[in-house]
Formats: structure tokens, sequence, C-alpha cells
């Protein structure tokens, strides 16, 4: 893990990107597993977070359960690709922003309470920018889970079945929340609760519900994997027919180096592709390595592909889940 010579440190960043404690005092419960003080635990993920490699510490929601999402792309000329990632990273909602080497070379994450706010984010970024704005939905994820060991072999995390019955008054707000990031405090539940008018334990008690139902996919660290050596970032998209979708969407999330794989909408005439998956490594060649792999796997024999580079990342932060003005969705 570049740059992590502490032990202790290695292990915050590997061991709780998911199953972070849901309890009173959570990091003392990681300082006796690690054999530090709880104090010593906040501050060094505190020092972590502001040396960029953490983001924050917090949820990651299973995709358009209680919000709505979608990736989408534009074509900036050259000489306007900062202009128009400035323009994109600023609308609320947006939060990925990443230029990639291709005509098609600004990519992003457009989120919102709902399908309406999202379609009306990607219009008003067509408007500013004079851009079309390619809007490519997702149909089927078959891993969407960015959480994955910084060391050792990763462990795949399929798509859960998400139970929408346990949703209640409130969960948005409280989803926002932590999406966004939780406290670093010795009591974070408990400060949430004040924000939202709860208590510590019905704070606790939501977010057990809501992991056991699936709505939240992950409670953990956030690493930003850039800043620990896993500089090269790689969008592969495949063209392939929708029947056979079923059977190379799983073999390629499976894959050793596959971080994600999802099936999205295409744009008929402009983009064919179907078929999604991303690769974090080290470095190019490696990269190149996982992206030799997926080609020779039988479920993708012959099937048309393009490799899209990541260059610059322009943002990166929570969805947007509750409505910015406050009011119901």
């Amino acid at each position: 893990m570049e740059g992590i010579a502490c032990p202790s440190d290695r292990r915050l960043l590997d061991d709780w990107q998911r199953d972070f404690p849901v309890t009173e005092r959570p990091f003392a419960e990681l300082g006796e597993v690690l054999g530090l003080g709880e104090d010593e635990v906040i501050a060094r993920l505190a020092t972590m977070q502001g040396a960029g490699r953490v983001s924050r510490l917090g949820a990651t929601i299973a995709p358009n359960t209680v919000s709505a999402s979608t990736l989408a792309a534009v074509a900036a000329p050259p000489n306007r690709v900062e202009e128009v990632a400035a323009l994109i990273g600023a609308q609320p909602g947006v939060n990925h922003n990443y230029q990639r080497e291709n005509a098609w070379n600004l990519w992003f994450v457009a989120t919102g309470p709902d399908r309406a706010h999202v379609d009306t984010s990607l219009a008003h970024i067509s408007e500013i920018t004079g851009l079309r704005v390619l809007d490519l939905r997702l149909e089927r994820p078959f891993n969407v889970d960015l959480g994955f060991r910084m060391t050792g072999p990763r462990c795949l995390h399929s798509p859960r079945k998400v139970n929408h019955s346990v949703l209640c008054e409130g969960d948005r707000d409280l989803l926002q929340i932590l999406a966004a990031g939780m406290p670093l405090s010795p009591r974070p539940y408990s400060e949430i609760g004040l924000q939202l008018g709860w208590t510590g334990n019905d704070v606790t008690g939501r977010i057990n519900t809501l992991l056991e139902a699936g709505v939240i996919s992950r409670l953990g660290v956030i690493v930003r994997h850039r800043a620990l050596g896993w500089s090269s970032n790689a969008m592969v998209v495949w063209d392939m027919p929708p029947e056979q979708i079923g059977r190379a969407g799983p073999a390629l999330a499976a894959l050793e180096g596959v971080t994600l794989a999802y099936e999205r909408r295409p744009v008929p005439g402009v983009w064919p592709y179907r078929l999604y998956n991303m690769v974090h490594a080290r470095s190019r060649s490696a990269a190149q390595e996982v992206i030799d792999a997926a080609r020779a796997l039988p479920e993708l024999k012959g099937a048309r592909s393009k490799v899209l580079f990541s260059t610059r990342c322009f943002k990166q932060t929570g969805a947007l889940i509750a409505r910015p003005d406050g009011k119901a969705a």
C-alpha cells in the first residue's frame, strides 16, 4: 500500500472498508482490535483524510433505490476540457467527474433524489456547455461496490436484492449524511442524531435496518485509490447482444482485477456499448493485463470493445440523495 508504512494505518484502510461498527463508540471498538486508543484511531483517520488517502467514512447506497443516478458523458473540444469539467462539477448531484482517453472525454455521474432531478441536471449541463450529453442509464449491476482490498485477494460482493419496504420517513436525510461522510468523533451516531432530532439509538437502529435490507450496500472507510498507488484507472466498454450479457457480466465481475461491472443502456447510432467494467491497477501495464484476461474470457470472445483510461479526476464525492431545498421527494 503505497506511502502507508504503519501496520495500524494499513489495517484501518484495508479491514474497515465495510462492516464498520454500528455501536455507540465505534472508534473505541476499532482501537481494541488495533491496540490503539480511541482518540488515536480518530486522529489517524483524520490525518489520512486530510492527506487525501481517505475520501470519507460513510455509506455507499445501492443504486437507484432511494435516489436516482446515471453515468453520462460529453465530448468537450480539447481547448474547453477544463472549462466544461468545471461547469459539470459545479452542478448539484454530480459526484464523479473524470477525463478519459476518448472523443467522449468527460465522464461523470449525475445523482439526485429522483429521476426528474437527474434529467433536469443533464439538460442544464447540455444547455450551459452547448454539448450533447450521453445518458447511459444503469440496466443491471453485476458488481457496483468499489470496496476492495488494498492488499491481498479481493472479495466479490455481488449486488443484493433490496427490500424497499423498510424505508421510513427521515431515511433520506440519514442516508444523505452517511453518503457525505460521518463525523470523526467518539460518538458519531449521536452527533448524527442531533442533526436529525433523533437519539443515537434511533440512528444505529435505522442503519442496521437499512444495512440488512441492502439499501446501504457498504458502511466503512472510503479510500481514494489514486492516492494509495492505484493510479491506473480504465473503463472498458463492450459491444455485444443483450442476450449474451447475462453470462458475460458475471464472468467479467468475477475476474481478478475487475472492480466494477454493469450493464447500461446504449445510445443508438452513437454509443452502442452495453457492458461496462472498471479496472484499477498500480500501472497501465498491470491494467492492460487484466483487460487482456477479460478479452480472453469465453463469454466475451469476439466482442468489440474500447478501453478508456482515465487521465484526470476533477471530482469525487458522495451522492445527492435528499433534496437540497429540504422538501420531501
